[in-house]
């Protein structure tokens, strides 16, 4: 327990640095932002206490939001992934439940949950931190075209994370 605390602290710090020093400075096109900072949410120990849960989006949001001049975008979405996530969790669990010691991972429910479960909190994230940064009924559509395009670059992002992972074990 405290070797994935320890595990989980430091994937903290470093997606963070990752988000502000070199994903922040990428776009594609002007549209197409990496989110990989959400990556923490999504790998967050079944064991581990759900409210700290909700604390440590709201931290990680403020920072990327501190850090990218952004006015709450990030730390109001990060809080309602992290929210979301209880809920999606109860909605797609295996028939026998979740076993003490799994973690939300391809190598221990399978690469269909994981890209499922993957691909609703990360839509879920940035359709919320997209249509607050637009904040205007007419650009709803627009903002929902990017962050779909978002989307699919970040859960792109996220699956080669684990590949990558998954073989250095």
């Amino acid at each position: 327990m405290i070797r994935e605390a320890r595990i989980n602290l430091i994937r903290f710090g470093l997606l963070i640095v990752l988000q502000i020093f070199v994903l922040n400075n990428i776009q594609f096109s002007g549209y197409i932002n990496p989110y990989l900072y959400v990556l923490f949410i999504l790998l967050y120990p079944f064991e581990f206490s759900g409210w700290f849960l909700l604390i440590l989006g709201f931290i990680m949001g403020l920072i990327i939001d501190i850090s990218s001049s952004t006015i709450g975008y990030h730390t109001i979405s990060t809080v309602f992934m992290a929210y979301s996530r209880f809920h999606l969790m109860r909605l797609i669990a295996p028939r026998g439940g979740y076993e003490s010691g799994m973690s939300p991972t391809p190598k221990s429910l399978g690469y269909k949950w994981f890209l499922k479960y993957v691909s609703i909190l990360t839509i879920v994230h940035h359709l919320i931190l997209f249509w607050i940064e637009s904040f205007r009924f007419g650009d709803l559509i627009f903002a929902t075209l990017r962050a779909l395009a978002s989307s699919v670059f970040t859960i792109l992002l996220i699956v080669i994370y684990q590949l990558i992972t998954i073989r250095k074990k």
